[in-house]
């Protein structure tokens, strides 16, 4: 009798629409939360989490976002133009500003009646502080942190599956997770395999040319881009300074230290830049322009006596490359510059073709990576 009652409200609430209890989630704070999933109503925090999310939901990419973050026309105006495209309705998407800036209009998102907002793990700090996730709760709403950025080791496959439960796309999230470990390993296995692994010294510059017309060293420390150049079999020099995900270092420092491997990331921030001087790679990007850019940063100010301006070991990779599940990429390539026999039968651009027919709603166009060396491209 009890099973059949049980069986009863279980079948009362599938025709109503909803399900009979909410689920738990435990995003990567560690923090709890309970949402009906998959969820109706998603406001994206950041609006580059579509690149996970479409990667997970497809053709149904727009199903239950009601809104998200301004920073897709402004951060990866080429991603933007091939979803907009795509998915038409993302041009007239409700916006928001960002958290940790002060710029996310709180009072208008819960008017959008979303089930859940996605902030990344940046935000978690204002977010507590300014009482935005205490109001959110209050009305109802469930915030839930992932990261792709700041700790992506720690972090990545553990956000994936947060957005697979919220979207209702959780094969699809351990399928991405799946593949993603075996293109990682593509690389880190057969270095794994190498005796007495000879390590490029590998300095990363962090969107040079964006901010400042002659200024030097933002880069990564032992994480985020970091992190895949280790991964690649390089050296990261400026991990020897900076032990947090992003910082500096000095001049003279890279100077004295004289790398084998020079990348800069970039992408098209022709809508923010101070300068133009960026490189700009990405989807669709003219490499004779992004080479052209490239040799413009080597004139700067202790530039031109670096040995890697003299060997033409200059590249440039898609700075988004730091916030998406599919950084195994850049790993790739990375790899290829490094260590160009070990890896001469790897093909990064067909890994990427291959990953876009596979996951995701949008057309692949070369274009995210350039070395001042065609060879190596």
């Amino acid at each position: 009798m009890m099973t059949k009652f049980f069986g009863a409200l279980i079948a009362l609430s599938t025709v109503l629409g909803s399900p009979l209890l909410a689920a738990e989630i435990t995003d990567v704070t560690g923090r709890k939360v309970e949402i009906e999933l998959p969820a109706k109503r998603v406001l994206v925090g950041e609006a580059r989490q579509i690149h996970t999310i479409a990667a997970l939901t497809g053709a149904n990419l727009l199903d239950h976002i009601v809104g998200w973050r301004d920073d897709f026309l402004t951060k990866d105006p080429d991603s933007y133009e091939a979803y907009a495209t795509r998915f038409p309705a993302l041009a007239t998407l409700p916006r928001f500003g960002y958290v940790p800036n002060n710029t996310f209009d709180l009072e208008a998102a819960i008017a959008l009646g979303p089930d859940v907002i996605t902030l990344n793990l940046e935000s978690q700090k204002v977010a507590a502080e300014a009482g935005i996730e205490e109001k959110a709760a209050a009305a109802g709403i469930a915030i839930v942190y992932v990261d792709f950025r700041v700790d992506a080791a720690k972090n990545t496959e553990t956000s994936i599956r947060i957005l697979g439960q919220i979207f209702g796309a959780e094969p699809k999230a351990e399928e991405l997770i799946a593949y993603r470990r075996a293109q990682i390993s593509r690389v880190t296995d057969r270095l794994a395999a190498v005796e007495n692994l000879k390590r490029p010294k590998v300095f990363i510059e962090r969107a040079p040319g964006n901010d400042a017309e002659n200024s030097c060293c933002r880069s990564f420390g032992p994480y985020n881009f970091g992190e895949m150049v280790e991964q690649a079999g390089g050296h990261n020099i400026a991990a020897d300074v900076i032990k947090t995900t992003f910082g500096d270092i000095n001049l003279e420092q890279l100077i004295i230290e004289d790398p084998d491997q020079y990348i800069a990331t970039g992408s098209n921030w022709a809508a923010e830049s101070k300068t133009n001087r960026f490189v700009h790679v990405g989807r669709g990007a003219d490499p004779q322009a992004a080479r052209a850019k490239l040799a413009s940063l080597m004139e700067r100010t202790g530039f031109p006596e670096l040995k890697v301006v003299k060997t033409g070991e200059v590249h440039a990779v898609w700075h988004q490359f730091y916030g998406v599940p599919y950084e195994f990429v850049a790993v790739q390539q990375f790899a290829k510059w490094f260590h160009p026999e070990l890896f001469a039968d790897l093909d990064p651009d067909q890994t990427f073709r291959d990953f876009h027919a596979r996951f995701l709603p949008v057309d692949y166009k070369p274009g995210y990576f350039a070395s001042l060396n065609e060879e190596t491209n």
